[in-house]
Order: structure tokens, then sequence, then C-alpha cells
């Protein structure tokens, strides 16, 4: 018993790996979204505050929480980048340039030359923040 479903998962791994093997833009495209999930996760391990990104808790629940604090906090610093970036990028459209796929490919939101991790953050509850403009022309 259960040596059919094994057997079954050999067959439909050895057609993928048939496929993958004959298949150069399944490559790419697979090679592409590994490299965005591995700099997404070593974003968060660079945020992570002590203990070089490892869990010491060895319960369940306290583990999954400090992975969703961890992509909680990322998630903010992504938004600020992002709304950091579009900012630029919307100046430099004022100015005349023409924001290509080929420029935009070379961005990404995983800037941290700017972060202070571990400084003082002075909190103004007064400060009055500018709203994000979510619209960019982009000549695709």
């Amino acid at each position: 018993m259960g040596g059919l479903p094994r057997e079954l998962g050999r067959v439909v791994r050895t057609q993928f790996l048939l496929k993958y093997i004959n298949d150069a833009e399944l490559r790419k495209s697979i090679h592409a979204a590994t490299n965005k999930s591995e700099e997404f996760n070593d974003f968060v391990k660079w945020l992570f505050f002590g203990g070089d990104g490892i869990i010491s808790e060895n319960i369940r629940h306290e583990q999954r929480k400090v992975i969703k604090y961890s992509h909680l906090v990322a998630n903010m610093v992504i938004l600020h980048n992002v709304h950091g970036m579009s900012r630029v990028l919307k100046d430099l459209q004022a100015k005349g340039y023409v924001l290509t796929e080929e420029i935009l490919r070379g961005t990404a939101p995983y800037r941290r030359e700017h972060i202070n991790r571990f400084g003082e953050y002075p909190l103004d509850l007064d400060r009055e923040f500018e709203p994000i403009n979510y619209k960019l022309d982009f000549a695709i």
C-alpha cells in the first residue's frame, strides 16, 4: 500500500524535470522567482533585531508570531522604500526622463543603506505626511 502514490509522484517529478530541462523560459521564470524570494528572506533576516535572524523560541505559536512580526516590519520598510522610490521616479518624469521597463527592472524595494536599525527613533505624532501618489506613467 502506498507504493502507487510514491511511483506516481516520481513520474510527476520526472515529467517536471524533463520540462524544466527543455524549457529555457520556465528555467528563467523559476530562477527569477527564487531570487525574489531569497532577496525578501535576506531582507527580513537583516531587519531582524538580535540573534542574527535565529528564532530562539521552541514553541510553535511563538515562532509563528516572530515570523509574522518580522514580515510586518519588512513590509512596512518595503512600503516606505517604494513610496520614496516612487517620489524620485515621479520627479524624474517631471524633468522629462522616460521610465522604461529596463530602468524599472533595476529598482528593488529591499534598499537598506538608509535604514538605521539600532538608532533612536523620535515619534512625532503631529507630523503631517504627504499622501501617497500611486500613479506613475511608464513607457512600456
